[in-house]
């Protein structure tokens, strides 16, 4: 095959998935993303005698590097040196999985069988790319489907792993139908066969997902939320406003809405910008003026997103994200931080766990330390925001409703948020700042996510953000109400609670772990191997 043709396919394949990416196109396109790869890698296999081994490489990091910057370039709005580290990484990561399914293969005794290997290698690191310093699960498989939520109402099993599953296996038999097409040069009975099986196996999932559709019923308690939408420049307001103008942009501008059904107010995360310290978070102007808002609605609880900094006792150990003032020898940490505010009980505070690596987290700290006082953190702050240790659970005065406050890249994570749901959470509230992105798929994009958190969970979703996508999602994945981007806006509505538990919360993301533990037994030498290193070489 000519080295032209190689670049075509290549390209054709990241092409094809960025086609399919949420905003962009059709995910049905996703099951058949991968099909130009699988001939690329087949060329190679097939003269791995003849050609250098490493030589796919480039292929493989042309096909990903496309599909990644072709679906996440709009991270240049909020950060140049972010966007370009994010691309090229993950096409990096991207590639290197994909090159270890081409080595494994050339060694693997069956060759019809090895090309399943792919499947466990890739959904091996997607899942451990939900859990470590770099991680970026923007282009996980399974979010593909995002937009097109009836034909994965399965999610609430799987998780988004199921969907990555499905993807693998169609692309691998759709290839099987081509090549054995091109071999044989008409459709036979092996060729139609093969085609049959992988329509059944496109067709099978969404017809189960259609009939779980259909019979979906949500029984439980209304909940009358407003959601706020202010409008707020991240860049050129955010951090200019007075507390006042932040308060009245946030909760007065609902208080047309207010009735006395309403039990919460959701605001954007970010939405104070106040150095509220642990220590005197009661006698912060922002938290004064909301109680004071509070005094005419006394029923009303409000979950708003602020900035916030804990104090540390000299004495006390530090932290890996402490932080050490410029002028005096104490330390202290900051915080993305969700309050929850009503009239009869102090401030409760949760603070942003799954941190994005650069702006929020420095990855590998310890390592980098020396650099992180060229970090550029959208808080305003230097270095790496500190943590909740737990997924706290906000109640309302009534006892009756119980939710989160879920900020912003929380909500791409799917076990992340099922741990919410676990601690008792009945509504799921998410509340972020998608303004960094500008009027771009960045914001849709992440705005999609969110309904597959409520397919896999069974739970309605209010989403605030600062400015669009704020939004109502049913148990479904539907969407009920949206905001526009870049306008000040309202929601209102009465969102469903649900008390069960689906099998995907309750279980996780173990289709992840099994992969995972697969691919380590594949690739940890035996006990003979082992024996073998071991033994002299012949002279």
């Amino acid at each position: 095959m000519k080295q032209k043709y190689l670049y075509l396919l290549a390209l054709l394949s990241g092409l094809i998935l960025s086609l399919a990416w949420p905003m962009h196109g059709f995910p049905f396109l996703l099951l058949f993303g991968f099909v130009p790869l699988f001939f690329i890698e087949d060329y190679f296999h097939n003269n791995k005698g003849q050609i250098n081994k490493y030589a796919i490489f480039k292929y493989l990091y042309i096909a990903f590097f496309t599909w990644n910057i072709l679906t996440t370039w709009w991270i240049l709005n909020s950060t140049i040196f972010g966007a370009i580290m994010a691309i090229l990484l993950n096409s990096f990561f991207m590639a290197i999985v994909f090159f270890i399914f081409h080595l494994s293969k050339r060694t693997y005794s069956n060759p019809n069988h090895s090309i399943f290997l792919i499947v466990f290698y890739w959904i091996a690191f997607e899942y451990l790319h939900l859990d470590w310093d770099l991680s970026w699960p923007w282009l996980n498989l399974g979010n593909g489907f995002a937009m097109y939520t009836r034909w994965i109402q399965w999610y609430e099993y799987t998780g988004i792993f199921g969907g990555t599953l499905w993807i693998l296996i169609s692309n691998i038999l759709f290839f099987k139908v081509l090549k054995s097409f091109l071999i044989e040069k008409r459709i036979n009975k092996t060729v139609a066969f093969k085609l049959a099986f992988s329509i059944l196996v496109v067709i099978v999932p969404m017809a189960f997902s259609l009939w779980i559709y259909n019979h979906q019923i949500e029984q439980g308690e209304k909940c009358e939320v407003i959601v706020s939408q202010p409008n707020i420049d991240p860049y050129s307001e955010q951090y200019t406003i007075s507390i006042r103008e932040a308060i009245e942009k946030n909760l007065v501008a609902v208080e047309p809405y207010i009735s006395d059904s309403t039990v919460f107010i959701i605001c954007p995360e970010s939405a104070l910008q106040e150095n509220i310290w642990h220590n005197s978070v009661e006698d912060s102007r922002s938290v004064v003026l909301t109680r004071r808002f509070l005094e005419k609605y006394s029923h009303l609880n409000i979950i708003i997103g602020a900035s916030t900094f804990r104090l540390f006792d000299d004495d006390e150990p530090l932290t890996r994200t402490a932080r050490k003032f410029t002028d005096v020898d104490k330390y202290y940490e900051a915080y993305n931080t969700a309050l929850f505010i009503n009239q009869d009980s102090p401030v409760k505070l949760y603070h942003k766990s799954k941190l994005v690596p650069g702006p929020e987290k420095m990855p590998f700290q310890r390592l980098l330390s020396p650099l992180q006082n060229i970090a550029f953190d959208l808080g305003g702050t230097v270095g790496s925001l500190g943590l909740s240790p737990e997924r706290e659970i906000f109640t309302s005065l009534d006892d009756r409703f119980k939710v989160p406050g879920i900020i912003c890249y929380e909500s791409v994570y799917g076990s992340f948020v099922s741990g919410f749901v676990l601690n008792g959470a009945n509504l799921l509230f998410i509340i972020t700042n998608d303004g960094w992105w500008g009027n771009t798929a960045g914001h849709r994009q992440h705005f999609s996510f969110a309904k597959l958190r409520a397919v896999e969970t069974r739970r309605n979703i209010a989403r605030s953000a600062n400015t669009g996508i704020s939004a109502i999602i049913n148990s479904r994945g539907e969407t009920l109400q949206s905001s526009d981007y870049w306008v000040s806006d309202v929601l209102k509505a009465e969102l469903i609670t649900n008390d069960k538990i689906t099998f995907y919360v309750k279980y996780g993301d173990y289709i992840g772990r099994v992969c995972t533990f697969i691919c380590l037994l594949y690739t940890s030498p035996s006990p003979r191997d082992r024996t073998r290193s071991r033994m002299p070489s012949s002279a």
